[in-house]
């Protein structure tokens, strides 16, 4: 499979976002997240780093993760 888990970072803590990501776009200061399962999530911040062999994104975001 080809989805991936997304966590904010602050500081040098990791928190889940939302798990089996398969879309991530960018809009404006927001990032919107939608998984397998149909839940969907908007996040302000902008992305860090994205790792696909492991299937991982890391967001710098400015709010709890979902708002």
């Amino acid at each position: 499979m080809c989805e991936a888990s997304v966590f904010s970072v602050k500081g040098k803590k990791e928190e889940l976002v939302l798990a089996d990501v398969e879309v991530l776009r960018p809009e404006g200061e927001f990032i919107f997240l939608k998984n397998i399962f149909g839940e969907q999530k908007r996040v302000k911040g902008r992305i860090r780093e994205m790792n696909l062999v492991e299937h991982r994104v890391l967001l710098d975001v400015e709010d709890a993760p979902g708002r």
